[in-house]
């Protein structure tokens, strides 16, 4: 728990370096232009099938007749936009953890390192290509997850549980693996995340909530959906906050946790050759095998 907290308050304190923040500026102006681009072009023809859909299905229809007696006439015009937010944002949370996994983790390791783990040995666990094709597989597995589970999402209690539990997860995988890529072996890297297996997926669940969080500026008012493209962009700057400040606490995380297993693994060793040291015979005397040395016989005549 102590390696776990004191990950946590250096993440929170590198987020304010300089250098944290210019790099987050890169995959930031991506992720907007992506955004506002996709935006532009497909924000209202997407709205308006949705709306469509919605007046084909006639127990969908009926229901949510119902529901404008309730709430109000003006909900019908307001469920299609948050409809399509609400599918869109998924596919941004996972698009921001591939940006910061490609374009800042080996930079955030790489500043962490210099700064605190200095002495720690580079022994090359995995190269770029690896780590690449890791993340891109580690993406793709949660986005399908997250289109599976999207039925579920309609039961009250699985939409705040199953979304956060699968970024959590990606954000565990993807983080983990970049932060030990460079520095552990493959040995190592697979005895780290199987002993650490649950505070790792713990940092990942947070995150995952936290990652959650820009979500709630679509439940400040139905007023928002009016400037959806904009707030989408907003919540990409917030997602990739998050996920810089995720792989700054993984990162902190496992090198610490990886100084620790060498330091077992030199003090093992140490034991096992003082140990065999110990055991081993003691070597006897040259005296005692060769025997004490018998005075020589004079010569007859010698004085």
């Amino acid at each position: 728990m102590s390696l776990l907290l004191d990950a946590f308050w250096r993440a929170v304190a590198y987020c304010l370096h300089p250098r944290v923040i210019v790099l987050s500026l890169l995959p930031l102006a991506i992720g907007v232009a992506l955004t506002l681009g996709l935006s532009w072009f497909f924000w209202e023809p997407t709205v308006a099938l949705v709306r469509g859909w919605l007046v084909q299905w006639s127990l969908l229809d009926a229901a949510l007749r119902w529901i404008e007696s309730l709430a109000g006439g003006s909900f019908r015009s307001v469920i299609a936009p948050l409809i399509v937010v609400l599918l869109a944002m998924p596919l941004v949370v996972v698009v921001s953890v591939l940006l910061v996994a490609l374009m800042m983790s080996s930079a955030i390791v790489q500043l962490v390192a210099s700064r605190r783990f200095a002495a720690l040995e580079r022994r090359h666990g995995a190269g770029a290509l690896k780590t690449t094709l890791y993340s891109v597989g580690c993406t793709l597995l949660a986005a399908l997850a997250l289109l599976l589970s999207l039925p579920l999402w309609l039961i009250p209690p699985l939409v705040l549980v199953l979304p956060p539990l699968i970024w959590g997860w990606l954000t565990c995988q993807v983080m983990s693996f970049d932060a030990l890529a460079e520095h552990a072996s493959a040995d190592e890297r697979r005895r780290l995340l199987s002993q650490h297996r649950w505070p790792l997926l713990g940092i990942g669940v947070v995150t995952g909530y936290l990652g959650a969080a820009p979500t709630l500026i679509w439940a400040a008012s139905a007023v928002t959906l009016v400037f959806a493209p904009l707030l989408i962009a907003l919540s990409v700057w917030l997602y990739m906050l998050v996920f810089a400040f995720s792989a700054l606490w993984f990162t902190h995380y496992v090198l610490a946790a990886l100084a620790q297993l060498r330091a077992a693994d030199q003090a093992q060793a140490q034991a096992r050759r003082d140990a065999a040291a110990a055991a081993a015979p003691t070597p006897l005397p040259l005296v005692e095998v060769l025997g004490e040395p018998q005075p020589q016989a004079k010569p007859p005549g010698a004085v």
